[in-house]
């Protein structure tokens, strides 16, 4: 999952993105309402987990405003206010779940998964894709009933590509989904990439999953 993070607390940013990029997923961070706002305008994130009281602006002024726009990306507002009137404001300003402070991690990272699976109308975090079984939840892969091991990266980027099966995406697409603005990819590491994740979820003999469309880029069809 591509996620954005708007987060003025240093401290509780660098842990969020520690734990959340070791599960694979790619982070973007915003420090303050304002750099926030603008991030969650210029990026098409999976979801974002957004401050309830952020220097510059406050997270609520930015949800009305995504929302207004048309922006409809899953928003977990974080926030240590946690009185029902407050909850009732962020969820009808426009949050898709809200987390009060102190949380768990687990639970943070379980109420994330479940916007995603919502926002992809994807109930059971198992994708059943041809002889792909993929649990985005438990972070496994099987093939005909065999375990597959990936890498986190290469999870991140089979899951990229199985929630648009028979949708061509390019390179700079893919790119924009698994990498997180802090990262640095090399001019090939898609296509690097790309070929870690065929050899182990197509050995010889087995059907292929991952197809190149020739100045396109790549596509699922199982």
């Amino acid at each position: 999952m591509k996620l954005l993070i708007v987060e003025d607390s240093a401290r509780l940013r660098d842990s969020l993105g520690k734990a959340l990029t070791r599960m694979g997923h790619a982070v973007d961070f915003a420090e303050d309402g304002r750099e926030g706002d603008l991030m969650g305008r210029s990026c098409s994130y999976d979801a974002v987990v957004l401050d309830r009281m952020l220097p510059g602006k406050d997270g609520i002024q930015i949800l009305k405003g995504w929302r207004s726009d048309g922006l409809d990306m899953p928003v977990l507002l974080l926030t240590a206010l946690a009185g029902v009137e407050e909850k009732v404001l962020g969820l009808s300003s426009g949050a898709d779940d809200y987390l009060t402070k102190p949380f768990a991690l687990a639970e943070l990272a379980a109420r994330l998964e479940a916007l995603v699976r919502r926002r992809y109308a994807q109930a059971d975090p198992r994708i059943n894709l041809g002889p792909l079984v993929i649990d985005t939840a438990a972070k496994s892969v099987e093939r005909d009933g065999v375990r597959v091991d990936l890498t986190a990266r290469e999870f991140a980027l089979l899951e990229c590509l199985a929630r648009r099966p028979g949708q061509v995406l390019s390179r700079e697409q893919i790119e924009s989904r698994i990498y997180s603005d802090l990262d640095s990819p090399l001019s090939n590491a898609v296509d690097s990439a790309i070929y870690s994740l065929r050899r182990k979820l197509c050995p010889a003999g087995t059907a292929p999953l991952i197809h190149t469309r020739r100045g396109l880029g790549y596509v699922f069809e199982a």
